[in-house]
């Protein structure tokens, strides 16, 4: 007799969580030996795994995130942030002896940002020791290959063809390299595996070495992957499988702060796939999740809700 998979989750992101050190406005210019100046300094949870596990949880999905933290005042904020957001934090990995990664970003005036990493970001922990939460889930999101833990080939293969197995439905977002470089030719045997991938265009255009998002999105699908989606910022999103291409022009919105909007953009698209939207719709909701995010500071403070996002987007439309 077939085994009946009782799926408990909607969602479960995977991947790396840390604490954003934002810094708004910053002026190279010193006022002293050793002093500089800056608009604001927050401290913000964030992570690829954490944006979207909160994102999706607000928007109404079912969500669990599995990551690692350290012992430390940073990992107890993210589970403390993420708790207030709604995502089941059960399969945290809490490890004494390794930090929670802080990152310090650099926000510009326009949205845009530099970030800088630091080693506590190279540990690396095993998601494939957890297959039986996968197992029970609708959806998989991987944020982001090609980082901790997923610089690691096997990781990857062994991740993505059990979900599959499983009738897990595949989300990759992904990132560029830091610490460990990979390519794609690394990954391909596990890209078919892949139900969507997400990357930004930049990330398109490094991993493709491509410069024309319809040609980065054909280097992607050579490799196996049934859907792409290349996120191109204040230039909207392009969507492209075997049969279909679709463009959407980005939502008419000023931008505070683009930490997280493709975070958010993922956890939208997934949030509307899982609701039974078409593509067109789920990319036009996701849309509207990624420009919400960056009307505030922060990955995970702008967005609220599902109604949100949905008058959001309804009001971009209203007309058309």
């Amino acid at each position: 007799m077939e085994e009946i998979r009782v799926k408990t989750t909607d969602i479960i992101c995977i991947g790396m969580a840390l604490v954003d050190s934002i810094i708004k406005g910053f002026d190279p210019e010193p006022v002293s030996a050793s002093g500089f100046t800056a608009v604001s300094g927050t401290l913000n949870v964030g992570g690829e795994a954490v944006n979207e596990a909160s994102a999706a949880a607000k928007l109404g999905m079912k969500t669990a995130i599995l990551c690692t933290l350290g012992r430390d005042t940073a990992g107890d904020m993210i589970t403390d942030s993420l708790k207030k957001d709604g995502v089941d934090t059960g399969l945290i990995i809490r490890d004494p002896e390794h930090a929670t990664p802080v990152t310090t970003m650099f926000v510009n005036d326009d949205g845009t940002r530099k970030s800088i990493t630091n080693r506590a970001h190279r540990h690396n922990f095993h998601p494939e020791n957890h297959k039986e939460a996968i197992k029970k889930a609708r959806a998989i999101i991987l944020g982001s290959i090609f980082r901790a833990p997923f610089d690691d080939p096997d990781i990857i293969m062994d991740v993505l063809s059990y979900a599959k197995k499983n009738d897990v439905l595949t989300f990759a977002d992904t990132k560029l390299p830091n610490f460990r470089k990979l390519t794609l030719n690394d990954i391909k045997n596990s890209m078919p595996y892949m139900d969507f991938i997400t990357p930004n265009e930049d990330e398109a255009k490094f991993f493709s070495g491509k410069t024309d998002p319809e040609q980065m999105a054909e280097v992607f699908l050579s490799y196996g992957v049934k859907n792409v989606i290349i996120k191109l910022g204040e230039h909207g999103c392009l969507f492209k499988n075997e049969n279909t291409m679709i463009r959407l022009p980005a939502m008419d919105i000023e931008a505070v702060d683009a930490t997280g909007a493709g975070d958010n953009f993922v956890a939208g698209f997934a949030t509307a796939i899982l609701k039974g939207k078409g593509t067109d719709e789920a990319l036009k909701f996701a849309n509207a999740c990624g420009a919400v995010c960056t009307t505030a500071i922060g990955a995970g403070t702008a967005l609220k809700s599902y109604d949100q996002v949905d008058d959001f987007l309804k009001e971009q439309y209203k007309g058309r």
